[in-house]
């Protein structure tokens, strides 16, 4: 409670976490949404139970609620603290491991890191929706999510990217008109943000290897490299052809088509402005 008591104090909203880093369930006047409402669809603190209910949805920076007798009670039998993001304004890049971590290290800017039990959570200033699996290992925890605090970690918080928004996005379901060869990446003339061609090169073999180890869901994997890779080396001109048709080669060795990856470029260009 004390733990929490401060991060509300700075705005953040928290809620108890019980054993198995669950938060505790509905009580029985809100037990199937008899309170009125999906808790899901709800905003924090918009229940009026007096217990620790809708996950979530329950977070709240109000010192009166966090010391009340039920809420008292649920602090006595949590084992953690977790907090609501998107309504603290930040996003939480949740990486599951350690091959996730380099991943991360590769293609997102350098912001505040948290190290959890078997990888890290990176935060970034300003909220979004979250989504779960937005690649192997990666999960965006913000609006309508918890993420267990496990201290205040190291660095300067960084704005949130576009590389991260566009992790979010789904490919359209119709795929827009490309050329059947290799697009190019993006005109040259751009800013470039990169420190050697080494730097260059990781990048490409890393999303290479995201797409080879992808067990499941391989079309929404291309597609979401595709969106990563140009958003983090698009806008300068660095990528070649032969960048490209590596990435092509790799996910055509898993199944997709010439043209899906054709169209999965092109689209990721088009979501991306580029």
């Amino acid at each position: 409670m004390r733990t929490a008591l401060t991060l509300a104090a700075t705005g953040v909203p928290v809620l108890p976490l019980r054993r198995g880093k669950v938060p505790f369930g509905n009580c029985r006047s809100c037990a199937g949404n008899a309170c009125g409402g999906r808790p899901n669809m709800k905003t924090p603190g918009s229940c009026r139970c007096p217990g620790v209910c809708h996950a979530w949805a329950a977070a709240t920076t109000d010192p009166h609620v966090l010391t009340s007798p039920a809420w008292t009670a649920a602090w006595r039998r949590a084992v953690s603290v977790a907090y609501h993001p998107g309504g603290a304004g930040v996003t939480v890049v949740d990486l599951d491991d350690m091959a996730a971590v380099a991943w991360a290290r590769e293609t997102l800017p350098a912001t505040r890191t948290v190290p959890t039990t078997r990888g890290e959570h990176w935060i970034y200033q300003g909220a979004m929706t979250s989504h779960n699996a937005v690649c192997p290992g990666v999960d965006i925890k913000s609006s309508m999510a918890y993420a267990r605090y496990l201290g205040p970690g190291t660095g300067s918080v960084a704005d949130l990217p576009d590389t991260v928004r566009a992790l979010a996005v789904k490919e359209p379901a119709t795929a827009r008109q490309a050329p059947a060869g290799v697009m190019p990446a993006g005109a040259a003339g751009g800013e470039c943000p990169h420190r050697t061609p080494t730097y260059l090169a990781r990048g490409i073999a890393m999303a290479e290897q995201r797409i080879t180890e992808a067990s499941s869901a391989v079309h929404a994997t291309v597609y979401r490299t595709f969106l990563a890779v140009l958003s983090r080396h698009g806008r300068c001109g660095c990528l070649t052809d032969a960048h490209v048709t590596r990435l092509f080669a790799a996910a055509q060795a898993k199944g997709e088509t010439a043209r899906h990856c054709a169209d999965a470029w092109a689209n990721a260009r088009t979501t991306l402005g580029l």
